[in-house]
């Protein structure tokens, strides 16, 4: 079925990859492969998955400490998942195993030099030949503070992102450091670069002070898409400012409307009113073939795990066509997409890929193939110009 002229544009799908899902007792169920959760082959599986669903991008998590319910530590259970893989050396090992699917890791900016996140998110950019992004997170856990040493919680949340905005503007200048032609390679000549082609950025600001360049050469994008989550002003205004993508709690309608004018109206307070961003929906799903044994899985996971799935609200349990019509209905709350955090990944990732997908390309509402080789492309976000190159000298009359 195709989109008519008249019809909304089709909808933006991507999943968030965490451990074997978000329920706590995910990695117990049927084909959770909890001893592999640490390895290469299992995360290239699940990103091959996600692809064979024509998925905009996907997601992997990541903290700076052990993952914990306590927000003071660590919470001594061990009847959960506990341990991560580094994001961006995951999606970096991804990459080359994948050919379209978007690849976006989370990086804390409060204890991250930005410098460094530069080059690391630069690095899958080019391993993909422009398929990466950065999803940006704060933190302000004194705990986490506690593992560099450098700086002591309590961090007012302006604060914090605040510094990540300064952070994101010094990833994007340098990755602007070098212009795209700044590598000659002439074996004859033997020049290697155009020296003239790299640009100190010379950043001063209230969190940072970074000269540049930067050691690694223009992302095959320019510049990978920078997103970030929101729940509350502060968080909105780093999205506002610094992101190409924002994710919101889906909680209701009511919330997801409210959630979009605030990010709206911080964006026109910046003047960048004229460039795109995209707001997706956070929802944690738990997909079976009707309500009653959605509802009775979870009801099984949660008995499991000693206490119910709150997720803040923001969990669906249902079967996919009742999905799709929530999102298709949450979409007029001025959604463009969705980020859905499959519950059990064994289970819920292939009932995105194999069953929500399929309804919607049924009701017209998302993609039937990949039609472009980028991140930037899949979003409609068209490569930036170089903020330091020289424009071209126009040819004399």
């Amino acid at each position: 079925m195709s989109v008519s002229s008249s019809s909304p544009a089709p909808l933006h799908l991507a999943v968030a990859l965490d451990g074997a899902g978000r329920h706590p007792a995910a990695w117990r169920e049927p084909g959770a492969r909890p001893a592999e959760l640490f390895t290469a082959r299992y995360w290239a599986g699940l990103a091959s998955e996600a692809e064979t669903g024509l998925l905009d991008f996907i997601t992997f998590e990541d903290g700076l400490a052990l993952q914990s319910s306590s927000p003071t530590g660590s919470d001594e259970r061990t009847d959960r998942v506990r341990g991560r893989l580094d994001a961006v050396l995951t999606a970096a090992r991804v990459a080359p195993l994948t050919r379209r699917i978007g690849l976006v890791p989370a990086v804390t900016a409060t204890h991250t030099e930005p410098f460094h996140i530069s080059k690391a998110i630069a690095t899958p950019d080019h391993v993909s030949r422009g398929r990466a992004g950065l999803r940006i997170q704060v933190s302000g856990l004194a705990h986490e503070a506690s593992h560099f040493g450098r700086r002591t919680a309590p961090f007012a949340d302006g604060e914090l992102y605040a510094e990540a905005a300064d952070h994101v503007e010094v990833v994007r200048r340098l990755w602007d450091s070098w212009e795209d032609d700044a590598e000659i390679r002439n074996v004859a000549t033997g020049r290697f670069v155009d020296r003239e082609k790299l640009h100190h950025i010379d950043f001063e600001g209230r969190h940072f002070s970074v000269r540049g360049p930067s050691i690694t050469p223009r992302p095959p994008q320019g510049q990978p898409v920078v997103s970030a989550s929101g729940a509350g002003e502060a968080s909105y205004a780093l999205i506002a400012r610094s992101a190409e993508v924002g994710y919101v709690a889906a909680h209701d309608g009511d919330g997801a409307r409210a959630a979009v004018a605030a990010i709206r109206r911080a964006r026109e307070a910046t003047g960048a009113t004229a460039e795109p961003l995209h707001l997706f929906g956070e929802l944690t799903v738990f997909l079976d073939a009707d309500a009653p044994a959605a509802a009775a899985r979870l009801e099984r996971l949660d008995a499991l795990a000693g206490l119910p799935h709150g997720d803040g609200g923001t969990a669906f349990t249902g079967s996919p066509g009742q999905l799709a019509d929530l999102l298709l209905e949450r979409r007029a709350a001025g959604l463009s997409g969705f980020l859905l955090r499959p519950g059990v990944i064994a289970h819920d990732l292939p009932a995105i890929t194999r069953s929500l997908v399929p309804e919607l390309q049924r009701r017209g509402a998302f993609r039937h193939a990949y039609e472009a080789d980028t991140l930037r492309g899949l979003l409609g976000l068209e490569r930036p110009a170089n903020r330091y190159a020289r424009p071209a000298a126009r040819p004399a009359a």
